[in-house]
C-alpha cells in the first residue's frame, strides 16, 4: 500500500480537487503561496473528471460551455497561470429544440433562427424582432463580465461605488425581464413578444424569461465553446500539472475529517489517506467542497451558527441527473447527430413535469461528444449521452439501503432501477429521433444522483449547488467568507450560479482574499488584472509571479493510443 508524505505546514490547504480547488492551487502556486490539495477521489476534476470505458472516453459534466473563448473569464484566469492551457474552439451549432411539431436550431448566428421564425410566423414579426433584439442587448452586457468578477470583499471603500456603477450598467438589460418567473408570469413575459402557442412551446421547460433569452444572447456574442481536445478532463489535468510544476502538492484518496480551529481561526486539517491519519497545519483553509459537509462534519460543533446552517439546509439546489452514456458501433454523425445539444420534449406535458425526472415525461438532453471531439472514440465508433434531471430521494433513494453513517448501499434493486431508466430513455430517443438506436449500442453506463454524490461529495449529488433566485439571494446562502477566520468557501457553494466560469471565478476571489492579507503587492497586481486595468503581459513583466515553463502536453486519449498502436502495427519492417 503506497503512502504519502505531506509537509507539516502549508500556507494554504485546499479541500477538494475539482476545477475550483485545482485552479486555486495553480493560482496560489503562481503567487508563491505554498499549498496542497486534498481530494477524496483517485483522480482530479470532480464533475469534470469524466471516465473511460474500453476505448471510449466520456465527459461526465460539460453539456454547454462558455467564457472559455479568447476574451472569456475562464481564459483570463487561466492566463495568470500560463499560456499552455487547454484551448477551446468556437461552437457553431449550439442547441436544437425537437418536438412532434417543430425542429429548430440555435447557431452562433441567431439571426438565422430569427429569419426562420419570421417566415413561419409572419403575424409575430415585430415581437420576434424585439425578442432577438433584447437577447442581443443582454449579450453585449455579458461581454463585460470578465472584468466584473472580483468580489467586493476585496475592494476598498472608494472602489465600492465605482464597481456598483459598473455592475448597474451590466444589470440594466436584465432588469425588465427579472419579474417574469414562474408558469403564469413566464407566459405573460413571452406574450410581450409573441402569443403564438407554438413559439411558446419552444421554451416549454424554461422557468423564466431570462432562461429563454440568455442562451441566444451568448450565441450573439459567440460565447459558446466546444470542450478542449481530450474532453473536459483536459482542464484538471493541465491544472494539476502546472500546480505540481510550481511546487504545489495534490493528495488523492484523501478525505478531510476535521478542520482544526483555535480561537475561531482555522489552523489546518486532519485527513485520512488509506486508513492512515495525517495532520497538517496551515495559515488558511480554502474549502472547495460541499458546504454543508464542511459545516456539519468537519468543523467543531457550535462553530457555525444554527441559523446559518438551517438556511443552507433549506436552500433550493440545482438538480442532479440521470446520465446514460452510450458507446456506439458507428460515428454519431451517421445517426443524424451534430455538435449541438438536443432537447427532445413532448410539449403537451406540463412544464413542471418536464423537469421532474420522470423517465417517461421529462425532456431529454442528447449530446454526441464525439462529433465535437474525435479523440474521444475510435474513428469507426461514437458516443451519445442522454440525461434528464433527477433527485437523490427519487425511487426511495434509488433502491439503496442507508447505513448508520448515512452511506448509500447499492444492491440489486439499485441496478434494476438504473437499467429501467436507461431502457425507457433509449426507447424514447429511438422512437422520436434516432430509429434503430439500440442496434448500434456497444456499451451502456448509467449514473444516478447516488453516483454523482459518491464521486463529488456534493449534497444530494447536485450538479451546481444552490440555484440563483430570490430565496437564495435574500438568504445569503452563498459567500466566500465563513464565521471562522481564515477559512474561505470556494466553488459553487461560494457563489450563486453554475458551470465552469462560476467555479473558477470563486478561485480567483479566494486567492485575492488570502493575498489581501499576506502579500499586498501581488494582491494589487492581480486585482488590477481582474479589473481589466492591465493585461496578461503586464503580469509576466512585473516579476512578482513564479515562472512556469508552459511545458504541459496533453496525454493521448484511450482511442488515440489505440490508433497509434494500429499505425505502428501497419508500419512495414525494413
Amino acid at each position: 500500500m503506497r503512502g504519502i508524505n505531506p509537509k507539516q505546514h502549508y500556507d494554504v490547504v485546499i479541500i477538494g480537487g475539482g476545477i475550483s480547488g485545482l485552479t486555486s492551487a495553480a493560482l496560489f502556486s503562481k503567487a508563491g503561496i505554498s499549498c496542497c490539495v486534498i481530494e477524496m477521489d483517485n483522480r482530479p476534476g470532480g464533475y469534470l473528471a469524466g471516465f473511460r470505458r474500453h476505448d471510449f472516453r466520456f465527459d461526465s459534466a460539460i453539456h454547454w460551455l462558455n467564457n472559455c473563448g479568447p476574451d472569456g473569464l475562464v481564459t483570463k484566469i487561466f492566463k495568470i497561470v500560463g499560456e499552455d492551457y487547454p484551448k477551446c474552439k468556437d461552437q457553431k451549432n449550439i442547441r436544437r429544440f425537437v418536438s412532434d411539431d417543430f425542429d429548430y436550431k440555435v447557431t452562433n448566428n441567431p439571426d438565422e433562427l430569427k429569419e426562420q421564425w419570421i417566415k413561419e410566423f409572419p403575424h409575430e414579426k415585430k415581437g420576434i424582432i424585439r425578442f432577438f433584439r433584447d437577447a442581443k442587448r443582454i449579450g453585449k452586457s455579458f461581454d463585460r463580465y470578465a472584468n466584473l468578477s472580483r468580489t467586493m470583499k476585496t475592494m476598498t471603500w472608494y472602489e465600492y461605488p465605482i464597481h456598483g456603477l459598473r455592475m448597474l450598467g451590466f444589470a440594466l438589460p436584465f432588469i425588465p425581464h427579472v419579474k417574469y418567473t414562474g408558469e403564469e408570469k413566464l407566459k405573460r413575459g413571452l406574450n410581450r413578444y409573441f402569443k403564438d402557442e407554438k413559439l411558446h412551446r419552444v421554451f416549454c421547460s424554461e422557468p423564466d424569461v431570462l432562461s429563454c433569452l440568455i442562451p441566444i444572447s451568448w450565441a450573439y456574442i459567440k460565447d459558446f465553446q466546444l470542450p478542449p481536445d481530450g474532453g473536459s478532463q483536459s482542464f484538471p489535468e493541465w491544472l494539476m500539472y502546472a500546480t505540481q510544476k510550481m511546487g504545489g502538492e495534490i493528495f488523492f484518496k484523501s478525505r478531510v475529517t476535521k478542520v482544526l480551529v483555535e480561537d475561531n481561526v482555522a489552523k489546518g486539517v486532519t485527513f485520512d489517506h488509506r486508513g492512515t491519519a495525517h495532520t497538517i497545519s496551515s495559515k488558511y483553509v480554502v474549502a472547495a467542497c460541499d458546504a454543508e459537509t464542511l459545516f456539519e462534519k468537519m468543523l467543531p460543533q457550535k462553530t457555525i451558527p444554527n441559523k446559518m446552517k438551517d438556511k443552507l439546509k433549506g436552500a433550493p439546489l440545482y438538480a442532479s441527473a440521470i446520465t446514460v452514456a452510450l458507446g456506439l458501433d458507428c460515428p454519431a454523425e451517421e445517426l443524424g447527430l451534430g455538435e449541438e445539444i438536443i432537447f427532445l420534449a413532448d410539449t403537451s406535458v406540463p412544464r413542471e413535469d418536464l423537469g421532474k425526472g420522470d423517465p417517461y415525461l421529462s425532456g431529454i438532453h442528447i449530446l454526441a461528444s464525439t462529433v465535437r471531439d474525435k479523440s474521444l472514440a475510435l474513428p469507426e465508433h461514437g458516443t451519445i449521452t442522454l440525461y434528464i434531471p433527477a433527485w437523490i430521494e427519487n425511487n426511495n433513494f434509488w433502491g439503496c439501503e442507508i447505513d448508520e453513517n448515512g452511506n448509500y448501499i447499492r444492491g440489486e434493486e439499485y441496478n434494476r432501477i438504473k437499467e429501467e431508466y436507461a431502457k425507457i430513455l433509449i426507447e424514447r430517443v429511438e422512437e422520436k429521433l434516432i430509429p434503430n438506436l439500440r442496434k448500434h449500442i456497444l456499451y451502456t453506463d448509467v449514473a444516478t444522483p447516488i453516483t454523482h454524490h459518491r464521486y463529488t461529495g456534493n449534497k444530494n449529488g447536485t450538479m451546481m449547488a444552490q440555484k440563483p433566485g430570490k430565496e437564495n439571494y435574500q438568504g445569503r446562502v452563498a459567500s466566500y467568507i465563513t464565521p471562522v477566520n481564515n477559512l474561505f468557501l470556494s466553488g459553487h457553494w461560494a457563489d450563486l450560479g453554475g458551470g465552469i466560469p462560476i467555479a473558477i471565478k470563486s478561485s480567483i476571489n479566494t486567492t485575492l482574499l488570502v493575498l489581501q492579507k499576506e502579500d499586498k503587492k501581488r494582491f494589487k497586481l492581480l486585482a488590477r488584472y481582474m479589473d481589466g486595468k492591465i493585461g496578461a503581459e503586464d503580469l509576466k513583466a512585473s516579476g512578482l509571479l513564479m515562472e512556469y515553463d508552459n511545458s504541459w502536453i496533453k496525454d493521448p486519449t484511450p482511442a488515440q493510443k489505440k490508433g497509434m498502436r494500429r499505425e505502428a502495427d501497419q508500419v512495414p519492417e525494413n
